[in-house]
């Protein structure tokens, strides 16, 4: 693609990284087929190629875009089955993000917009707030079908039980049942801890039973994953730094062999926190260590020596592949093998290429499109004929639940099963 970028656009690195991502694209289509969006709405403008070139126009002319390239953008899921796709290697993650902060920066959204966006970015990354907010909204739950809009999609998100704080998720050490093999730490996330908070207790089980020493850092808060999928860049750097400098810590106290994340959107945005402080020279060399001892939990589970209960009857598994794991992570058959040794018969989601419609707090600010890719994945997931849906996601775990008539668990809460764990609860009342 050609770009007509000025030489004093040139000198600032973010639009220097633009440019060499836009050039790569060679508009061959590929992406077209793997886009949600584009599959839904069968617009050019709402495919990768679209707003690669939308987003070309909008860099190249600086200032506030029009209204309709805003409508374009926000419709995009950053799910990056496109990357996934490309041929050419367009790195279209970075592009669309480059593009939200300049929309941040530069565009006055309607009020209504503003406050919805200010509100989740407020909210979501505070476990204590996300949860007296759940607590709030809950009257309102079964009125979820008649409200409007981004209303519903609230109400309809807002869960029947609200959890009370686990113990675990306390900055805490979780010694190694038998010899230790590793010292690592968990992130142990923000809505998670609020929505599904036994996903971290079987976490801390399973690698303690399997020899790790399990460390939940003080210090560490939310992996910035969310604001920064909104252009919010600089909430989104302090969040990393906060993060980096309570992990350096703890490794230059005790060490640290890996750092554990069991959200993948979590662990994507944290397995790049090397690229986003790369230019800032007090935090670069410590961001990109954070970055490389980070694991998503599959990744240390598959060098286990897993051995199955074979007392506990193991029900066959639709394994849902989260878009943060499969295309951001490119993580797709580990987890799936992980499953596999501890017993489970896994089968693939049809068109598990395509997004379930959470993506992060997608499902909040376009209901609409969400609900339609909702439907596609559940009746997707019923032509597997599986009892069980496992996804490494929690708002994966969370869209699907809303939806499904089948259980939605995370393979750790399975795997710990399968290797001495309680029954989950989510089993309990499916049987």
């Amino acid at each position: 693609m050609q770009t007509n970028f000025t030489l004093a656009q040139l000198a600032t690195s973010e639009i220097e990284e633009a440019e060499s991502i836009l050039r790569k694209c060679v508009h061959c289509g590929f992406c077209l087929a793997t886009c949600p969006t584009y599959v839904l709405l069968g617009d050019e403008l709402d495919s990768p190629r679209g707003r690669i070139y939308l987003i070309k126009q909008m860099l190249e002319r600086g200032g506030p875009p029009a209204a309709s390239v805003v409508t374009h953008i926000d419709r995009c899921l950053s799910c990056l089955s496109c990357a996934t796709t490309c041929p050419s290697g367009v790195d279209y993650g970075r592009l669309i993000d480059r593009a939200r902060v300049h929309i941040d920066q530069t565009y006055r959204r309607p009020w209504t917009d503003t406050a919805l966006r200010g509100l989740l970015s407020l909210v979501v990354p505070r476990s204590w707030l996300f949860r007296l907010a759940l607590l709030a909204a809950w009257p309102i739950r079964a009125f979820a079908r008649v409200l409007p809009g981004r209303l519903a999609a609230l109400a309809a998100m807002t869960p029947a039980r609200i959890n009370r704080p686990s113990p675990i998720d306390r900055p805490q050490t979780f010694p190694a049942l038998g010899p230790r093999r590793l010292r690592v730490a968990l992130l142990t996330g923000c809505a998670q801890r609020v929505l599904a908070p036994a996903i971290n207790e079987a976490t801390v089980r399973l690698l303690t039973r399997h020899g790790c020493e399990v460390v939940v850092v003080p210090g560490v808060g939310c992996c910035g994953a969310l604001v920064h999928h909104m252009g919010h860049e600089d909430t989104a750097l302090h969040n990393a730094r906060v993060n980096i400098a309570a992990w350096r810590g703890e490794i230059e106290r005790d060490g640290l062999d890996a750092i554990v994340v069991n959200a993948s959107g979590c662990g994507t945005m944290v397995k790049d926190y090397g690229h986003l402080l790369a230019d800032d020279g007090q935090w670069a060399e410590a961001a990109s260590l954070i970055a490389r001892l980070t694991k998503d939990v599959s990744e240390l589970l598959d060098g286990f020596d897993i051995t199955p209960d074979e007392a506990v009857e193991k029900p066959v598994i639709a394994y849902h592949s989260a878009c943060s794991l499969q295309h951001g992570q490119r993580l797709h058959d580990l987890p799936k093998r992980v499953l596999a040794a501890a017993g489970f018969e896994v089968l693939d989601v049809p068109e598990g290429h395509l997004c379930c419609g959470s993506a992060g707090v997608y499902n909040l600010l376009q209901p609409d499109l969400a609900e339609r890719l909702l439907a596609n994945k559940t009746e997707n997931i019923a032509r597997t004929g599986a009892e069980v849906v496992a996804a490494g996601n929690i708002g994966c775990i969370t869209q699907l639940q809303r939806a499904s008539d089948i259980p939605v668990l995370h393979p750790v809460e399975l795997i710990d099963w399968a290797t001495g764990g309680p029954r989950p609860a989510a089993l309990e009342k499916h049987p």
